[in-house]
């Protein structure tokens, strides 16, 4: 099915299938294996123990480098519109793309550093990945408006916004939960001490990351009428 998108959709469309299944089968398998209370644990938590742990730090890094991949794409795709209707400035466009990458930066390290062997590296790399992430589809919102109406309707920009809004309220809302946990654990049960905290903290990221997916998502349209063409040039003595 991903081969038979136009253009290059299927780019963002294998990022939002494989993300979430990166996820999901994480969490599956951690739940599973008595890991994990099943209601709601911090997506890291679904990554920490083997043999899930091997799987979410593999897919993770994949989707790191779909997203890189996307993210390219998406400055190039900018940069071709910016062309003939100059609706935003060459440097915020590459501002933009630095942000992102950021963000795939710090889910490389997410994946690589689990959560309790380095929980200090990882939580730099999660508090990367999700801020940078805020940042790039709030930029990437804003940058949808002013290339309204030509190279996008103004419902897809109200959703993008939207989503960036949401996205960003559960990451400061994250960050304030999880400021007040006073141990790192994954197996949370209820009603001992700061599993509300965790709780809070954990439905926020969950919103984030997902967030993510379904921003992402709107790009399928947009790629669809772009493609990359390489061409070689033949010089004879």
């Amino acid at each position: 099915m991903l081969c038979c998108m136009p253009g290059l959709a299927f780019v963002p469309a294998l990022l939002v299938s494989w993300s979430s299944a990166a996820f999901i089968i994480s969490y599956v398998i951690a739940v599973l294996a008595g890991h994990v209370e099943p209601l709601v644990p911090y997506i890291s938590d679904t990554g920490t123990k083997p043999p899930e742990s091997g799987v979410f730090g593999f897919m993770i890094n994949i989707s790191a480098l779909l997203a890189t991949i996307t993210m390219y794409i998406r400055y190039l795709l900018i940069e071709k519109q910016n062309e003939t209707s100059h609706f935003v400035r060459s440097s915020c466009n590459m501002f933009t793309l630095c942000v992102g990458l950021m963000g795939c930066t710090g889910m490389g390290i997410v994946a690589t550093f689990q959560e309790l062997a380095v929980p200090s590296v990882h939580d730099i790399g999660a508090l990367v990945a999700f801020g940078s992430g805020v940042v790039y589809i709030t930029l990437q919102s804003i940058i949808s408006y002013k290339s309204c109406p030509r190279w996008n309707t103004y419902f897809v920009c109200r959703i993008r916004m939207a989503i960036s809004v949401i996205s960003c309220v559960a990451f400061i809302t994250m960050i304030v939960f999880a400021s007040k946990i006073s141990m790192t654990k994954i197996d949370w049960t209820p009603g001992e001490k700061d599993y509300t905290y965790h709780f809070m903290s954990a439905i926020c990221e969950w919103t984030v990351a997902f967030g993510f997916i379904f921003f992402f998502l709107t790009f399928i349209r947009d790629f669809q009428g772009f493609s990359l063409r390489v061409s070689t040039e033949i010089h004879e003595d």
